[in-house]
């Protein structure tokens, strides 16, 4: 069983991982592997190069075609021998890479073993790869796959996390990519639909599914779209599947989404709407909130406004009594995942950070603090 690890957990074991170690990524399609990858990495100056080994038909793909370079030695004797011309994407300036053996339990045979020799020495044909480069490939996993065994020894040459990126994560990206609200919203309040039908038993063949990816498309197909038609709906359906489609379209029906943005910088607009929420709405909406200050860029004029429609949210839920959905925007606040969220109520909010504080504080029985206060 492999070791399973999310996003930050997979930077923190890119950033640990010595270039000379392999790494395998197990997971399913869709998922961002290759992304986040290739956003790691340049961030640090390396460039990341993608092989789809599932579609190689030939190891010349990988190491270059052969070739008869014929020399003369001291004595004017004629030699010749046989030389591989590198591969396109084979590094010449003699900088490191990444490459990315992506769909490794897909490739042939034949491509397999020319990986054996590249992810023990670093080597293609007798090229070494610059000093520094990292090796790292993704296999799927699952009955819905067309699979390759992979031999024992060339498995043992990585080492191997299941790679699963949590729904909090997913949400975050995409508020910062700015993804349809409605997409966004959605999946907070449904995250079973994130990747894939949660009613689903078995893989039909052409049944389309949803993943992370096919809701980006969702989004993008979206984002122009302030009225959900018939042909707008089976669009989404052939995006995401039948089933998901349908949930998303019935709670985008039965929703005003009031979204993080409009609460902090139209709150007279819309706080009529906040009063008649539900626990749930309120869930979402605290949520959104947090995802908005993690991602906005706001000039001067928008932070003060966000700040003083946060105070106003914030004593909307106190003195209305909404103490669940206060404990809700509390308990968000108090794991600390929305860093740059807290530290814009530090520097603009002040009295909402403090409160808030208060707030926890207060929930901490009597016994422990003056338990903790012995110590």
């Amino acid at each position: 069983m492999s070791v399973s690890i999310n996003i930050s957990e997979l930077k923190e074991t890119l950033e640990l991982t010595p270039s000379t170690q392999n790494i395998m990524l197990v997971g399913k399609h869709g998922i961002g592997k290759s992304e986040i990858l290739t956003s790691f990495f340049n961030e640090k100056g390396l460039k990341v190069v993608t092989l789809f080994l599932g579609q190689m038909a030939d190891p010349g793909d990988i190491i270059g075609i052969p070739s008869k370079v014929e020399k003369q030695d001291a004595a004017g004797k004629a030699t010749a021998r046989t030389d591989f011309t590198p591969p396109y994407w084979f590094p010449q300036d003699g900088q490191p890479i990444v490459l990315f053996l992506d769909e490794l339990n897909r490739a042939r045979p034949e491509i397999l073993q020319t990986v054996m020799d590249l992810t023990l020495n670093r080597k293609l044909a007798g090229k070494a790869l610059p000093e520094g480069s990292h090796v790292i490939s993704a296999v799927n996993e699952g009955e819905e796959y067309q699979l390759t065994d992979l031999d024992p020894a060339l498995v043992s040459r990585f080492n191997i996390y299941e790679f699963k990126p949590t729904v909090e994560e997913w949400l975050n990206w995409a508020a910062g990519q700015k993804l349809d609200e409605r997409v966004v919203n959605f999946i907070q309040d449904n995250p079973t639909w994130l990747d894939g039908d949660p009613n689903s038993k078995e893989y039909k063949g052409l049944d389309k599914s949803a993943d992370r990816r096919a809701w980006k498309h969702v989004s993008d197909i979206l984002l122009k779209v302030d009225t959900i038609k018939d042909i707008h709906k089976r669009i989404i359906a052939g995006i995401v599947g039948v089933g998901a489609a349908a949930a998303f379209i019935q709670s985008v029906q039965q929703h005003k989404v009031i979204t993080g943005k409009d609460l902090l910088l139209k709150y007279d607009k819309t706080i009529k709407t906040v009063e008649k929420y539900q626990l749930h709405e309120y869930a979402i909406l605290n949520e959104a909130i947090f995802r908005y200050l993690e991602n906005a860029k706001l000039n001067e004029r928008e932070k003060k406004e966000a700040a003083d429609s946060l105070g106003q949210y914030i004593n909307f839920l106190r003195t209305k009594k909404k103490r669940e959905a206060l404990a809700n925007f509390t308990n968000i606040f108090e794991k600390g995942t929305y860093e740059k969220a807290i530290a814009f109520m530090v520097v603009n909010a002040s009295s909402v950070y403090d409160m808030l504080n208060e707030y926890v504080d207060s929930l901490v029985p009597a016994s422990s603090t003056s338990k903790s206060k012995g110590n």
